[in-house]
Protein backbone atom coordinates (compact mmCIF):
# COMPACT_ATOMS: atom_id res chain seq x y z
CA UNK A 1 0.00 0.00 0.00
CA UNK A 2 2.88 2.38 0.74
CA UNK A 3 4.44 1.66 -2.67
CA UNK A 4 1.14 2.07 -4.55
CA UNK A 5 0.17 5.30 -2.77
CA UNK A 6 3.68 6.71 -3.18
CA UNK A 7 3.72 5.87 -6.89
CA UNK A 8 0.45 7.75 -7.40
CA UNK A 9 1.80 10.72 -5.44
CA UNK A 10 5.01 11.09 -7.44
CA UNK A 11 3.39 10.10 -10.73
CA UNK A 12 0.90 12.96 -10.70
CA UNK A 13 2.56 15.62 -8.54
CA UNK A 14 5.99 15.13 -10.18
CA UNK A 15 7.95 17.47 -7.85
CA UNK A 16 10.69 19.54 -9.48
CA UNK A 17 11.74 22.37 -7.15
CA UNK A 18 13.01 21.89 -3.61
CA UNK A 19 9.75 23.33 -2.24
CA UNK A 20 7.76 20.73 -4.16
CA UNK A 21 10.04 17.93 -2.93
CA UNK A 22 9.74 19.18 0.65
CA UNK A 23 5.93 19.23 0.46
CA UNK A 24 5.84 15.79 -1.18
CA UNK A 25 8.17 14.52 1.56
CA UNK A 26 5.64 15.49 4.23
CA UNK A 27 2.93 13.59 2.34
CA UNK A 28 5.31 10.63 2.00
CA UNK A 29 5.81 10.60 5.79
CA UNK A 30 2.01 10.73 6.19
CA UNK A 31 1.59 7.72 3.86
CA UNK A 32 4.27 5.65 5.60
CA UNK A 33 2.96 6.43 9.09
CA UNK A 34 -0.64 5.73 8.06
CA UNK A 35 -0.15 2.33 6.41
CA UNK A 36 2.57 1.14 8.77
CA UNK A 37 0.07 1.55 11.61
CA UNK A 38 -2.92 0.28 9.67
CA UNK A 39 -1.28 -2.98 8.58
CA UNK A 40 1.76 -3.18 10.86
CA UNK A 41 2.56 -1.84 14.32
CA UNK A 42 -0.22 0.12 16.10
CA UNK A 43 2.04 2.73 17.71
CA UNK A 44 -0.86 5.11 18.35
CA UNK A 45 -2.73 2.47 20.38
CA UNK A 46 0.47 1.55 22.24
CA UNK A 47 1.16 5.15 23.25
CA UNK A 48 -2.43 5.89 24.28
CA UNK A 49 -2.68 2.62 26.21
CA UNK A 50 0.64 3.28 27.91
CA UNK A 51 0.02 6.87 28.95
CA UNK A 52 -3.78 7.30 28.98
CA UNK A 53 -5.08 3.88 30.01
CA UNK A 54 -6.88 3.26 26.71
CA UNK A 55 -6.45 -0.49 27.25
CA UNK A 56 -9.54 -0.39 29.48
CA UNK A 57 -11.69 -0.22 26.34
CA UNK A 58 -12.39 -2.55 23.43
CA UNK A 59 -9.69 -1.79 20.87
CA UNK A 60 -11.15 -3.81 17.99
CA UNK A 61 -11.81 -0.52 16.19
CA UNK A 62 -10.06 2.62 14.99
CA UNK A 63 -8.94 5.54 17.14
CA UNK A 64 -12.13 7.63 16.95
CA UNK A 65 -14.52 4.76 17.62
CA UNK A 66 -12.33 3.61 20.53
CA UNK A 67 -12.22 7.07 22.09
CA UNK A 68 -15.97 7.60 21.57
CA UNK A 69 -16.84 4.09 22.73
CA UNK A 70 -18.84 3.13 19.60
CA UNK A 71 -16.68 0.09 18.73
CA UNK A 72 -16.71 -1.73 15.42
CA UNK A 73 -20.00 -0.17 14.24
CA UNK A 74 -18.44 3.27 14.47
CA UNK A 75 -15.32 2.00 12.71
CA UNK A 76 -17.43 0.61 9.85
CA UNK A 77 -19.19 3.95 9.39
CA UNK A 78 -15.91 5.86 9.44
CA UNK A 79 -14.39 3.36 6.97
CA UNK A 80 -17.22 3.87 4.46
CA UNK A 81 -17.06 7.66 4.78
CA UNK A 82 -13.27 7.63 4.66
CA UNK A 83 -13.05 5.51 1.52
CA UNK A 84 -15.74 7.65 -0.12
CA UNK A 85 -13.68 10.79 0.51
CA UNK A 86 -10.51 9.00 -0.63
CA UNK A 87 -11.97 8.00 -4.01
CA UNK A 88 -13.46 11.46 -4.55
CA UNK A 89 -10.09 13.00 -3.72
CA UNK A 90 -8.24 10.68 -6.11
CA UNK A 91 -10.69 11.53 -8.91
CA UNK A 92 -10.23 15.28 -8.39
CA UNK A 93 -6.47 14.86 -8.06
CA UNK A 94 -6.03 12.93 -11.32
CA UNK A 95 -8.50 15.00 -13.34
CA UNK A 96 -6.84 18.20 -12.16
CA UNK A 97 -3.51 16.87 -13.37
CA UNK A 98 -4.99 15.96 -16.76
CA UNK A 99 -6.57 19.41 -17.22
CA UNK A 100 -3.34 21.15 -16.28
CA UNK A 101 -1.34 18.95 -18.66
CA UNK A 102 -3.76 19.75 -21.49
CA UNK A 103 -3.51 23.50 -20.80
CA UNK A 104 0.28 23.29 -20.68
CA UNK A 105 0.38 21.61 -24.09
CA UNK A 106 -1.85 24.34 -25.50
CA UNK A 107 0.30 27.04 -23.84
CA UNK A 108 -2.67 28.62 -22.08
CA UNK A 109 -3.90 29.33 -18.57
CA UNK A 110 -6.00 26.48 -17.13
CA UNK A 111 -9.40 27.98 -16.26
CA UNK A 112 -11.81 25.27 -17.44
CA UNK A 113 -13.32 22.22 -15.75
CA UNK A 114 -12.10 21.88 -12.18
CA UNK A 115 -9.97 25.00 -12.63
CA UNK A 116 -13.18 26.96 -13.05
CA UNK A 117 -14.07 26.14 -9.44
CA UNK A 118 -10.71 26.14 -7.62
CA UNK A 119 -7.25 27.36 -8.63
CA UNK A 120 -5.42 24.27 -7.35
CA UNK A 121 -7.71 21.23 -7.79
CA UNK A 122 -4.81 18.77 -7.52
CA UNK A 123 -4.10 19.98 -4.01
CA UNK A 124 -7.82 20.03 -3.20
CA UNK A 125 -8.05 16.37 -4.23
CA UNK A 126 -4.95 15.56 -2.19
CA UNK A 127 -6.41 17.19 0.93
CA UNK A 128 -9.76 15.42 0.54
CA UNK A 129 -8.13 12.02 -0.05
CA UNK A 130 -5.70 12.33 2.88
CA UNK A 131 -8.46 13.60 5.17
CA UNK A 132 -10.68 10.66 4.26
CA UNK A 133 -8.03 7.99 4.66
CA UNK A 134 -5.87 9.41 7.46
CA UNK A 135 -8.38 11.36 9.56
CA UNK A 136 -11.78 9.75 9.04
CA UNK A 137 -11.02 6.10 8.18
CA UNK A 138 -7.85 5.29 10.11
CA UNK A 139 -6.67 8.19 12.27
CA UNK A 140 -3.35 7.92 14.06
CA UNK A 141 -1.39 10.40 16.15
CA UNK A 142 0.92 10.92 13.19
CA UNK A 143 -1.75 11.31 10.50
CA UNK A 144 -3.84 13.71 12.59
CA UNK A 145 -0.74 15.71 13.49
CA UNK A 146 0.72 15.78 9.97
CA UNK A 147 -2.47 16.73 8.13
CA UNK A 148 -2.46 20.45 9.07
CA UNK A 149 1.28 20.53 8.29
CA UNK A 150 0.52 19.17 4.80
CA UNK A 151 -2.19 21.79 4.24
CA UNK A 152 0.20 24.54 5.36
CA UNK A 153 3.06 23.24 3.19
CA UNK A 154 0.94 23.06 0.06
CA UNK A 155 -0.65 26.41 0.84
CA UNK A 156 2.79 28.01 0.82
CA UNK A 157 3.75 26.06 -2.30
CA UNK A 158 0.57 27.21 -4.08
CA UNK A 159 1.31 30.86 -3.28
CA UNK A 160 4.82 30.46 -4.67
CA UNK A 161 3.43 28.88 -7.84
CA UNK A 162 0.95 31.72 -8.24
CA UNK A 163 3.75 34.29 -8.17
CA UNK A 164 5.25 32.55 -11.20
CA UNK A 165 1.87 32.47 -12.91
CA UNK A 166 1.45 36.22 -12.36
CA UNK A 167 4.88 36.79 -13.94
CA UNK A 168 3.79 34.73 -16.94
CA UNK A 169 0.14 35.71 -17.45
CA UNK A 170 -0.03 39.07 -15.67
CA UNK A 171 -3.46 40.67 -15.37
CA UNK A 172 -5.18 37.58 -16.77
CA UNK A 173 -4.10 35.58 -13.74
CA UNK A 174 -4.94 38.42 -11.35
CA UNK A 175 -8.51 38.37 -12.70
CA UNK A 176 -8.57 34.58 -12.35
CA UNK A 177 -7.43 34.86 -8.71
CA UNK A 178 -10.20 37.33 -7.97
CA UNK A 179 -12.83 35.12 -9.63
CA UNK A 180 -11.87 31.62 -8.38
CA UNK A 181 -11.01 30.51 -4.78
CA UNK A 182 -7.70 28.78 -4.07
CA UNK A 183 -8.49 25.32 -2.67
CA UNK A 184 -12.14 25.02 -1.70
CA UNK A 185 -15.09 25.92 -3.95
CA UNK A 186 -17.77 28.33 -2.87
CA UNK A 187 -20.87 27.09 -1.10
CA UNK A 188 -23.14 25.32 -3.55
CA UNK A 189 -20.29 24.36 -5.90
CA UNK A 190 -19.05 21.22 -4.15
CA UNK A 191 -21.35 19.01 -6.21
CA UNK A 192 -20.00 20.55 -9.39
CA UNK A 193 -16.46 19.84 -8.20
CA UNK A 194 -17.25 16.16 -7.78
CA UNK A 195 -19.15 15.99 -11.08
CA UNK A 196 -16.34 17.64 -13.03
CA UNK A 197 -13.84 15.17 -11.61
CA UNK A 198 -15.61 12.53 -13.70
CA UNK A 199 -13.14 11.76 -16.49
CA UNK A 200 -15.80 11.19 -19.14
CA UNK A 201 -17.50 14.51 -18.50
CA UNK A 202 -14.38 16.61 -18.03
CA UNK A 203 -12.61 15.27 -21.10
CA UNK A 204 -14.92 17.24 -23.36
CA UNK A 205 -13.00 20.50 -23.64
CA UNK A 206 -15.92 22.59 -24.83
CA UNK A 207 -17.18 26.06 -23.85
CA UNK A 208 -19.74 24.53 -21.47
CA UNK A 209 -16.90 23.65 -19.11
CA UNK A 210 -15.41 27.14 -19.14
Amino acid sequence: MIVVASWLLYRYLAPKTWREWASAGVVQAFIIALYAEMYGFPLTIYLLAQFFGLDRYNLNANLWSSLLGVGETGMLISMILGYGLLFVGIGIFIQGWRELYRAHRQNRLATTGLYGLVRHPQYTGLFIGLFGEGIVHWPTLFSVGLFPVIVLAYGLLARNEEKRMIERFGEEYHAYQWRVPMFFPRLGQWRQLVQRSNVKDADEDDPAHR
